[in-house]
């Protein structure tokens, strides 16, 4: 059952589309960009963060500024003894942060890569509470900057549909992430999707739906109906690896699919049970992205 809060929300915004649908949809996009207050963690969030402190202290900490925040990126260097292969950005998702990404992080370490892993916007050791594709990808585009070019670009969840979007220059006046390779786990593949899925839950209206579009093409530069996953790939042939479960209650598996349509550069791993959260600890999906980082970066230096 719904909670009281969200019966409100319904009804307001029921109301506002009969209205004033472009307020309605100005406000509509605004709480959709709105982020989880980083100092609200639930138990198991604070012992995760709590467990990873030593694992943090290991990195050096940087904070860079983007055209409209000041964002957190940790720099880890290889494990002693195992070379340098290059640099891979790491970058988590929605309500997540550089700590739950740390099996993904030390794969790469052992295997000898420098990571960069980046604190989005709103989250993490990143300040603000606002976050959407053009602020995400713009934070990206300066992890680029003072560390790229990179080996792979390696995302969850929402970072991975971001990974994409910098790979692909989604963000008219940004320049293409220099990423030899990307990693997607979990990632959602629709921009679109995921609008009409928010705006279904909260009772936006159609006429309110349009001025959200009109929000996002104002800040990229482009229509909403631009910002799928399978389009982006497409005229962004970077050799991919999608790793999905199909049993992810919070991205469908049918986003997976949709990027593995972009081409024969893409390659699709189904991670079967694992979810949309385990998926980043388990040692068989880590050793996968890995392996096919490495894979790929031997061949093309052959």
């Amino acid at each position: 059952m719904a909670s009281f809060g969200l019966k409100v929300i319904r009804g307001v915004f029921g109301a506002a589309e009969h209205v004033a649908p472009r307020l309605s949809g100005r406000a509509a996009f605004e709480l959709f960009c709105r982020t989880p207050n980083v100092k609200a963690l639930s138990d198991g969030e604070r012992r995760a963060v709590e467990r990873a402190a030593g694992f943090m202290a290991e990195a050096r900490h940087h904070r860079l500024k983007t055209k409209t925040d000041c964002v957190a990126v940790h720099e880890f260097r290889p494990e002693p003894g195992r070379g340098s292969r290059g640099t891979v950005l790491v970058i988590h998702g929605w309500r997540s942060r550089t700590e739950y990404m740390r099996a993904l992080i030390e794969g790469f370490r052992e295997a000898g890569y420098k990571v960069v892993s980046l604190d989005l916007p709103g989250h993490g050791h990143s300040l603000g509470r606002h976050l959407n594709m053009v602020t995400a990808v713009d934070a990206a585009r300066v992890a680029g900057e003072w560390f790229g070019p990179f080996a792979a670009a390696v995302g969850h969840s929402f970072g991975g549909a971001i990974a994409a979007n910098a790979v692909a220059a989604s963000v008219k006046g940004m320049p293409p992430l220099a990423a030899e390779r990307l990693v997607l786990i979990a990632a959602p593949s629709s921009l679109p999707a995921i609008f009409d899925d928010f705006s279904h839950r909260l009772n936006v209206g159609p006429r309110s739906r349009i001025a959200m579009a009109d929000r996002v093409k104002h800040l990229s530069g482009r229509p909403l109906s631009e910002f799928t996953g399978d389009r982006q790939l497409a005229e962004a042939p970077v050799p991919t690896l999608i790793v999905h479960a199909p049993d992810d209650r919070e991205v469908h598996a049918d986003h997976a699919k949709r990027y593995a349509g972009a081409g024969d550069h893409v390659r699709l791993h189904w991670a079967d049970g694992l979810g949309h959260r385990r998926i980043l600890a388990d040692k068989d999906v880590v050793a996968r992205a890995v392996g096919f980082v490495t894979e790929e970066r031997q061949s093309a230096l052959h």
